[in-house]
């Protein structure tokens, strides 16, 4: 009608505006793309089944289960995922085998050792990110479900023939790998890459944005910058996953995992010339500020002064040869900057600092996009510097003490379906344990899940599949489950859903138990079924007994330990690199819980800043006499007395700015400007660096 009104001229025919077509493409996209992951799933549940019904295996659905596991929404964290689940399935099985070989007719022996292996593996778990976090976890899980199979249905003696039970359940694990990996390859081109680009171009643009800003305006906003720190350094912490998510789809990524870690690092590098510069200004005069910031922001080049626009961070990762070639330029400028106070060279050093933290992201943007010339290198880390050791002592503690009581109750009860008891208490233990203080909400969401599941579960079981007789058919009636399970495991948001979803993905196939010849047998079905729902129930138990460290108390050990390095730092007869104490303190800060405040990420930083400059200091004392007041001020440091330290660092200081002592020029004021931001760290967090906090 609207149509035939607007031929004859009744009213102005509709077209849709650009806006609103966009809208629609976008609304269409947000609908599409979880509906994709919900097939996705589907259909690799259903091609590691037909693989495993076709080779005949004893227990095919572990095939489906895996498949299940590692599907994710986006392709190169499925990928990475899968990589690490074999690696995991591998360690689990060979573990087993040990353990029986070690203990072949001992039961009590067997089982004890089974839940100290679990143990082990969730304390790696805690230690590990990401997806070698997940590997670790798995390898305790995967040595349960061979263990639960070689000791039959009570908890018999171990299985003589474990090796083939461990290459045969390890083999039904990697064809769900594999089937899940040729599925997702196939229909997902992957976008980590220009994700994590996205990220790092962001996070860059918005440093330099809101340093120039503060170089521009150095009293327009003091108050609030503790709490932008603090935010942009939880946005860092975030890019781990992303890194993972893109090595994982790339190859040649893999070869510069470095490069991408290094950007990360770069980014903390970054605020913390940002902090420097900001903390300096908070203590200078006016007038004082104001002339050093306009001093320095005359070196920087109009593109990294200008503020950010809705497309910035998409020219960065289009040019970001370019734009290192500028930030290069700035830091040669700054660094030739003729000065006669520490106070500037404390301000050109920091703003170098940061710009040398924005080289490293411009590094790995150009990798991420491929441009030519780029020179992509890092240092290798290893990843495995422990904040705290506690939380990972007490998700092994709990781990061995849960794992241990469901096998005491599988074995007086002789319960059938006990085995499989172990299996889902591992998981959801071992899984959920380095979630810290969400565990307990996560293992709630995860039990109700499975509630839900097992109701799913029965009707399909029941109801549907009985009057089916081929594979297709059978395929049709599970995507009725998996469809809509993959479409909210894509869609939601909310972390209680997605842990509904997430235990309605994973325990659906197990209670399910498709074989080639399907049994209805109800007795069969609803003793899996109470095994699993009793072993969530028993882990989310165990998260309630023997909870996780509170926030509080992790913000204190962390400050703590920090503030503990630094003092050995500062009496090292051998101090430690710079890149070892930078990795260290990096490591303190990602560990931060969401709930600390600003002013203890502050801390962390004042920390971070103290001990890089107690290191400049010793390199810098075999080239300018520093004398004895720089062993007394440290000493001082080292036994809690800052203010002793500070008044020496003064003197220091003093003695410096006066001596007729020929030293280079330059030299001597970089000693006296990496006095100057020790001593302001000590003022601005006495109360902190004299007594420390309990751990």
């Amino acid at each position: 009608m609207a149509s035939v009104s607007a031929e004859h001229g009744l009213m102005p025919a509709r077209t849709a505006s650009p806006r609103q077509t966009e809208m629609s493409a976008g609304e269409l996209s947000a609908l599409a793309l979880p509906l994709l992951f919900g097939l996705r799933l589907w259909a690799s549940v259903c091609l590691a089944l037909y693989v495993a019904f076709w080779l005949e295996l004893d227990n095919p659905f572990w095939a489906g289960t895996s498949a299940a596991i590692v599907c994710q929404p986006q392709l190169g964290a499925s990928l990475r995922k899968g990589w690490f689940r074999m690696i995991g399935t591998v360690v689990g099985a060979i573990a087993i085998v040990v353990l029986t070989a070690c203990f072949p007719q001992d039961r009590v022996a067997f089982l004890v050792l089974l839940a100290l292996w679990a143990a082990i593996c969730g304390f790696v778990a805690t230690l590990l990110r990401n997806f070698a976090s997940y590997s670790a976890a798995l390898a305790g899980y995967t040595a349960a479900i061979i263990a639960a199979d070689a000791l039959g249905a009570t908890g018999g003696g171990p299985n003589t023939d474990i090796f083939m039970l461990a290459v045969t359940r390890a083999s039904e694990i990697c064809i769900g790998i594999v089937c899940a990996g040729i599925v997702l390859a196939g229909t997902d081109l992957g976008d980590a890459q220009r994700r994590l680009a996205m990220s790092f171009a962001t996070l860059a643009v918005e440093i330099t944005s809101r340093f120039t800003n503060i170089l521009a305006w150095p009293r327009a906003e003091p108050t609030g910058t503790q709490a932008q720190l603090n935010e942009l350094a939880r946005r860092v912490i975030a890019l781990d996953p992303e890194v993972d998510q893109a090595l994982g789809e790339s190859s040649e990524l893999r070869y510069h995992a470095s490069t991408l870690q290094a950007a990360v690092y770069g980014v903390f590098t970054a605020l913390d010339g940002y902090r420097g510069v900001v903390a300096h200004l908070r203590e200078l005069p006016d007038k004082l500020a104001r002339q050093g910031a306009q001093r320095i922001l005359g070196k920087l080049p109009p593109r990294l002064r200008v503020a950010p626009e809705p497309g910035t961070p998409i020219r960065w990762i289009a040019h970001p040869k370019g734009l290192h070639c500028v930030c290069e330029e700035a830091i040669r400028r700054l660094l030739a900057l003729q000065v006669r106070t520490p106070s500037l060279r404390l301000l050109a050093d920091e703003t170098v600092r940061l710009l040398t933290g924005i080289l490293q992201v411009l590094d790995s943007l150009a990798l991420l996009v491929g441009a030519p010339g780029g020179s992509f290198t890092g240092r290798d880390r290893t990843g495995l510097v422990a904040a705290d050791w506690l939380p990972a002592l007490v998700n092994a503690v709990r781990a061995f003490v849960t794992i241990g009581l469901v096998e005491l109750l599988w074995i007086v009860t002789a319960w059938p379906n006990g085995a499989f008891a172990i299996f889902v208490t591992a998981v959801v233990v071992l899984l959920l344990s380095p979630k810290g203080e969400l565990a307990y909400a996560g293992a709630v969401s995860f039990t109700l899940g499975v509630a839900v599941c097992i109701l799913c579960a029965a009707i399909i079981n029941f109801a549907l599949l009985p009057g089916l007789e081929t594979f297709a058919a059978f395929c049709l009636v599970i995507g009725l489950y998996l469809v809509p399970v993959g479409y909210g495991l894509a869609q939601t948001r909310q972390p209680a859903i997605f842990g509904m979803l997430t235990a309605m993905a994973i325990i659906f196939v197990p209670i399910l138990a498709p074989t080639n010849q399907m049994h209805y047998n109800t007795a069969d079905f609803y003793n899996v079924a109470l095994a699993s729902f009793v072993a969530s129930g028993a882990a989310t138990l165990s998260f309630r007994l023997l909870p996780p460290l509170s926030p509080a108390l992790q913000i204190r050990r962390l400050l703590a330990f920090a503030l503990s390095d630094l003092r050995r730092l500062a009496t090292a007869r051998a101090p430690l690199q710079l890149d070892d104490w930078e990795e260290r303190m990096y490591s303190r800060i990602a560990a931060l819980p969401d709930k600390a405040g600003a002013i203890q990420g502050d801390q962390l930083l004042a920390v971070l800043a103290a001990g890089r400059e107690i290191l400049q200091l010793r390199r810098l004392s075999a080239l300018v006499h520093l004398g004895p007041e720089l062993d007394v001020a440290l000493a001082a440091l080292a036994q809690g007395h800052s203010a002793i330290a500070t008044i020496q660092l003064a003197q220091l200081d003093h003695r410096l700015a006066s001596s007729p002592d020929k030293k280079p020029e330059h030299l001597t004021l970089q000693a006296r400007a990496s006095i100057l931001v020790l001593s302001e760290a000590l003022a601005q967090h006495a109360d902190y660096f004299d007594a420390g906090l309990p751990a």
